[in-house]
């Protein structure tokens, strides 16, 4: 079962080997809380490294497919149990059929209004003279040359008949080839029969809501902090929006069974925008509650290859994808204007989402999905991923550097991955309100956390989304000195 993986090259023995434990779990080899050897144990039997075994553990421990406890050794856990069963229990009824519920408590904002706050700032910045926006990749980065390579090997060998109207799934080249590099990256199971290609994970969300509304559910649930996008997009399709708080593991048990929702878009991987991943625990629940509400996840995978300091988690469809749909893009990794995504879809929602893509776009430029193929399959599209991280490695360094010179005392969290971290800023700098003018005043422009959710901390400290991966190491430095002046820091 697993004795391939020690076959591979050394350079990818780890990573195939969590491969093969991920897929022996998956297809039900190794069983719901079947107990697994040690890793002194198992590294001697496939004659590999110790440390090996234990990355792979750990990395799978994380993602959900495998438990440990003290004393207990690593056994399997359930979070993936669903799979099978659910494809043999499927009937051609869905999370639809029954009419969906949602709870709106006390307090719970308009989506828009926090759309609006968190596209712009608290305080207007006349004259930028730097600007830490979140979510913004460096498109200098943009691989032009690789690109135009690709696009004139594609334009040499294009059939004239795959220049008409496409299948609205997208091209069969790149579906194949963005199947094989997901399963490779992100852990996920990925059949390039329900691989959508979209115009990002906007257009995804959107497909997903006219689907769910059509089958009669009338909310979703968004994470609270979360990104205010994803309350728009769904409003957008006749949605409402339900605030979901989370805490340092990932989205609270307790306010998801009382949402009454049957439907939720997260981020897990790399939480938007507190930058945390859902621990095991709260993937198993997440997927637990999908069961039996008989509901469904959006997963958007944001962020989820940009890790700087360890492997990337697993994405949380690769336990359950007949529960979950899984959405990504190139935005952050080539650029957003390519307006080229993706989605992987269970089979019970899989005709329905075709057809709505079907009649909203025709499908995706043809052109623009051949080149893409043609830059994963040949290797290109790592390259340009490895590119990025370099460069944001740096700028996320000079970022945590000036901070701790410039206004000593902030503790900053969501580092390990992304292109932005949370930053606390001691309330000696501030208040909050006095600290964001100053900083407009000098010409930075700086994203309060509180845009992006329903809390309002009493504390005085100052809490920030500051943006870096599109800002050079001199402007990350400048921009926080600018800060710092102004508020009479370091």
């Amino acid at each position: 079962m697993l004795l391939p993986a020690v076959g591979a090259p050394a350079r990818r023995r780890g990573r195939a080997l969590q491969e093969a434990l991920r897929e022996a779990v998956r297809s039900g080899r190794l069983a719901a809380g079947t107990r697994l050897p040690s890793t002194r144990e198992l590294a001697a039997d496939l004659g590999v490294s110790r440390g090996l075994v234990t990355e792979a553990y750990e990395q799978l421990t994380a993602e959900g497919y495998l438990r440990s406890g003290r004393g207990s050794g690593t056994w399997v856990g359930d979070a993936a149990r669903g799979r099978i069963a659910v494809r043999a229990g499927e009937t051609d009824g869905g999370p639809g059929n029954a009419d969906g519920t949602r709870a709106r408590g006390g307090g719970v904002p308009d989506p828009g209004t926090h759309a609006r706050g968190a596209r712009g700032t608290a305080h207007a910045v006349p004259d930028v003279r730097v600007d830490f926006r979140p979510g913004t990749p460096d498109l200098s980065l943009f691989p032009r040359a690789a690109w135009a390579a690709a696009q004139r090997a594609v334009l040499a060998r294009l059939p004239h008949p795959s220049l008409g109207y496409p299948d609205p799934r997208g091209l069969p080249e790149l579906r194949e080839a963005l199947a094989g590099m997901l399963t490779r990256r992100r852990g996920v199971v990925a059949d390039p029969e329900r691989l959508v290609v979209c115009s990002g994970v906007a257009q995804a969300s959107t497909l997903l809501g006219f689907v769910l509304r059509a089958r009669g559910l009338d909310a979703v649930g968004v994470e609270d902090p979360g990104s205010p996008e994803h309350g728009r997009l769904f409003a957008s399709t006749g949605l409402d929006t339900v605030w979901l708080p989370l805490d340092e593991e990932g989205l609270r048990p307790d306010a998801l069974s009382a949402s009454g929702v049957r439907a939720v878009v997260v981020t897990p991987s790399h939480q938007f925008p507190s930058g945390i991943s859902w621990s095991a625990e709260r993937r198993a629940v997440l997927l637990d509650w999908a069961r039996e509400v008989d509901g469904y996840v959006l997963e958007d995978d944001y962020d989820g290859d940009f890790r700087y300091d360890r492997a990337p988690v697993g994405a949380l469809q690769g336990l359950d994808p007949e529960r979950v749909v899984y959405a990504g893009s190139v935005s952050k990794s080539l650029a957003p204007g390519l307006r080229l995504g993706w989605m992987l879809v269970p089979e019970a929602l899989l005709d329905e989402v075709v057809e709505r893509k079907r009649t909203m776009d025709l499908g995706n430029p043809v052109l623009d999905q051949a080149v893409l193929a043609e830059l994963v399959t040949r290797g290109g599209y790592d390259r340009q991923l490895r590119r990025c991280q370099r460069a944001y490695r740096e700028r996320r360094d000079a970022l945590l550097t000036a901070l701790a010179e410039h206004l000593p005392g902030t503790r900053v969290s969501g580092i390990a991955a992304g292109l932005h971290v949370i930053a606390r800023v001691p309330g000696r700098f501030g208040p909050p309100e006095q600290f964001l003018a100053r900083a407009a005043e000098a010409g930075v422009a700086l994203r309060p956390l509180e845009e992006y959710g329903t809390t309002r901390p009493t504390d005085g400290d100052v809490r920030l989304v500051i943006g870096y991966a599109h800002l050079a190491p001199s402007a990350v430095e400048k921009g926080i000195r600018l800060v710092a002046e102004a508020v009479g820091g370091g």
